[in-house]
């Protein structure tokens, strides 16, 4: 089969076209015909970084790749809830030991897969996978409920612009931060209050939006530094989730408003083989949200085949895509 493999780590020409050997269904598996995938920033990490990011980086010559969308070609032994032809999606790959989606063919663990949403095509249920399980995860741990005040930082972003959906989804009144016009656009568009993080302090649209009393829940994707912001913004006891907590970090603020906080790093499951089925168990529930009409992924207009993966990935460095990067196998 065809396969864009990296053989060492660096810019994203390391990509090559090569031939490598059809994966060979297994026990708990299905093989799947890829039909899209998307790009994360933890993919343009690993092809950059490789060994800085142990346990992540996996072994060279490797295929990247974790979100897929695509049919069922083959079923292993004892997987009783898929069968060939069944248009499935999820993010099984493209990391330690998981080869991963940018080949014509994939082995997924089926606890880490479920049936694709009907309503959307394979280029859009490939977009949601890393994303929706991360912000699904962040807001449920947060304890996200019907009437309660939620704060997204970072909206019109990948994981972002699924989180709003959610929390409005879940019942609860959302705000949502943005840095230009075309953020704060389709903020509004998912449903959401937009604040422009640019012009307004936290203490003003704290104020503004919540007479000074916080946010019941923060949900930071943008993180880093930023969590400060978002401790500032919560309200006492309230709760807050982010995606990047790699930083060395002043908690006192926390502590004297007696925050909760939550580090969501969602690939656990794949890299220690740990609650793997709540992944699929997520990705039901996000087919659900979708066909029901509560969410919706966005997807940039721009094209790739397998080949223009290395163009995937510099339009999400430039940071000029508008939703999830796709790549059409």
């Amino acid at each position: 089969m065809k396969a864009m493999v990296i053989k060492s780590y660096g810019a994203s020409d390391v990509f090559e076209l090569d031939t490598v050997a059809k994966p060979d269904v297994k026990a708990g598996t299905v093989l799947v015909k890829i039909a899209a995938t998307s790009i994360n920033t933890v993919d343009m990490m690993i092809r950059q970084m490789g060994e800085e990011l142990a346990p992540l980086n996996p072994p060279l010559p490797a295929i990247l790749g974790m979100d897929f969308a695509g049919i069922v070609e083959a079923v292993g032994e004892g997987v009783v809830a898929y069968k060939v032809g069944d248009e499935v999606y999820g993010c099984a790959g493209g990391l330690a030991d998981l080869p991963g989606a940018l080949a014509e063919y994939m082995l997924a663990d089926v606890d880490l897969i479920a049936h694709k949403p009907e309503t959307i095509s394979m280029r859009e249920a490939a977009a949601i996978p890393l994303v929706g399980i991360t912000a699904y995860e962040g807001l449920t741990r947060a304890g996200v409920k019907q009437g309660q005040k939620v704060l997204v930082h970072g909206g019109s972003g990948g994981v972002g612009h699924i989180a709003v959906q959610l929390a409005k989804s879940f019942g609860a009144e959302v705000f949502s931060t943005g840095g230009g016009e075309s953020q704060l656009a389709l903020i509004e568009k998912l449903g959401a209050t937009g604040i422009n993080y640019v012009n307004e302090s936290v203490e003003d649209y704290v104020s503004k939006h919540t007479d000074s009393n916080g946010f019941d829940v923060v949900f930071d994707s943008v993180g880093g530094a930023n969590i400060s912001k978002s401790f500032e913004a919560a309200a006492l006891n309230g709760q807050v989730a982010t995606t990047v907590a790699m930083l060395e970090l002043d908690l006192t603020l926390a502590h004297f408003k007696g925050l909760s906080l939550h580090v969501v790093f969602m690939l656990i499951p794949m890299l220690h083989n740990l609650k793997r089925k709540t992944h699929g168990e997520i990705l039901r529930k996000l087919a659900i949200a979708v066909d029901s009409g509560a969410l919706k992924p966005v997807v940039d207009p721009q094209q790739f085949a397998l080949e223009d993966v290395s163009k995937a990935h510099d339009l999400l460095a430039s940071g000029k895509a508008v939703g999830k990067v796709v790549v059409d196998i």
